[in-house]
């Protein structure tokens, strides 16, 4: 099929804002099949924190330790309408050093071609207790239930808990129950009995096998906490109130060190009853599972009418320029393969990652619309020209994706030199000329 024209002056549908009409159209037509990518992606996202979840459910969710916490119940009595009732509450005493020494072992865990990281962590916690003091906490010491004393342990989720737990309190060994008698502090974890003497220190330690997933954190409730992990994880991410000291991540793996006290969180050494909420004060470490090929398609994604409409363009001034006649149904078509290249790199980056993934589907796609505007065009070296626009805009967006930071910057830097080559090819051209008339297209600079 000849794609010369002849000349139809006057004809409003074969004029330039009859086209220009009908590519804007066409643009506005594709936003649908690209909000269906963009929908596909957020629903195998869903997909894979499914998967997480469905194996996270049948081995324990990421873990907070909080403890060990003294618990000393006492009575207080109310009066109301001249009667007076007894209520049983707590006192809390918080250790004066806390020691915390771990390892964190690694394991991926597959659901299908989902994945995600559990562990299981060997801690040895040890420290020491002041003889509580509770003049200051107005309690009467007729109040007090001295013998009926507990340590608490705050565990999030019970389940990952590997080994029977014994504390070493008092020169004695405890085996420790389930449940915290009291959720004033914490929801979930242990109690063991412990008998309050006349000592001024009194020392603990206790050693707990645990399972979890994704992070495990602590609570600083020593008025001097000192935590050490070490994994052979290489990608640690430290969350939390507080980030470590001392951190050292190489090809082995990482070790942290944090090192808080009392005056770096927003809760004294004791108190009584549910006043003060410690998890805001956690810390703790990540282990990050490199599975961002998602976001970074989602992100890709947001840029598809850019790349339509610039791709388009390209076609368009092939088209008034050289005087070709290209058919909406072609520029159709081209704009699909353009929808497709993202379901491509969504398909592929759940098997063999996003670089590899965005490579291959960029090339097919890339070849795919070359040899369809060789038949198109009828000429090679303006279907080189094409190609070579759409493999910088490739290559334009994957360096925009990697460059979080600077993405915004990039990516206006990068739309006003687009526009400024838009405006310098189109300085001469005639927007009222009708695009079949031939004469006026001697007159157009051609590619």
């Amino acid at each position: 099929m000849d794609n010369k024209i002849k000349s139809k002056p006057g004809w409003f549908w074969q004029s330039v804002t009859f086209k220009v009409i009908v590519i804007g159209l066409l643009i506005l037509a594709l936003l649908i099949p690209s909000a269906m990518i963009r929908n596909l992606i957020n629903e195998r996202e869903k997909t894979l924190e499914e998967a997480r979840q469905d194996i996270i459910s049948s081995w324990a969710d990421a873990q907070n330790i909080a403890g060990p916490i003294l618990t000393i119940p006492f009575r207080e009595f109310t009066k109301k309408s001249n009667e007076e009732t007894e209520t049983k509450k707590y006192a809390y005493f918080l250790p004066e050093e806390l020691n915390i020494t771990g390892e964190i072992i690694p394991q991926i865990r597959y659901r299908g071609i989902y994945k995600t990281i559990l562990y299981n962590s060997n801690l040895s916690i040890h420290g020491y207790f002041t003889r509580p003091v509770f003049t200051d906490l107005d309690i009467e010491e007729s109040d007090i239930y001295l013998e009926d004393a507990f340590l608490l342990v705050g565990i999030t989720d019970m389940r990952g808990i590997q080994n029977q737990v014994v504390i070493e309190w008092n020169e004695t060994k405890e085996f420790v129950n389930p449940g915290v008698l009291t959720n004033d502090v914490v929801l979930s974890g242990f109690h063991t009995a412990s008998e309050v003497n006349d000592s001024e220190i009194t020392s603990f330690s206790f050693n707990l096998n645990i399972n979890g997933s994704e992070s495990l954190s602590f609570a600083p409730l020593g008025k001097q906490t000192l935590v050490n992990l070490n994994s052979g994880w290489k990608n640690p991410g430290f969350e939390g109130a507080f980030l470590p000291d001392v951190r050292i991540i190489d090809d082995e793996g990482f070790k942290a060190q944090w090192e808080i006290l009392n005056l770096n969180r927003n809760y004294p050494q004791k108190w009584t009853g549910a006043i003060y909420n410690i998890e805001g004060s956690a810390f703790g470490v990540r282990l990050i599972l490199p599975v961002d090929q998602y976001q970074k398609t989602m992100r890709s994604a947001k840029y598809s009418i850019m790349f339509i409409a610039l791709t388009f363009m390209v076609f368009f001034f092939f088209e008034i320029l050289n005087k070709y006649r290209i058919h909406p149904i072609q520029y159709l078509l081209v704009g699909l393969a353009l929808c497709i290249f993202y379901i491509l790199l969504l398909s592929l980056s759940e098997h063999i990652g996003f670089s590899l993934a965005y490579l291959i589907g960029s090339a097919s796609i890339i070849g795919m619309i070359t040899a369809y505007s060789i038949s198109i065009l009828k000429n090679i070296g303006r279907s080189l020209i094409l190609t070579a626009i759409l493999v910088v805009l490739y290559i334009f967006l994957y360096v925009l994706i990697q460059l979080q930071d600077y993405s915004l910057l990039i990516g206006s830097i990068g739309l006003f030199m687009a526009l400024a080559i838009v405006m310098y090819i189109s300085r001469n051209l005639d927007w009222y000329q009708p695009l079949v008339d031939d004469q006026a297209g001697k007159k157009q600079i051609g590619f």
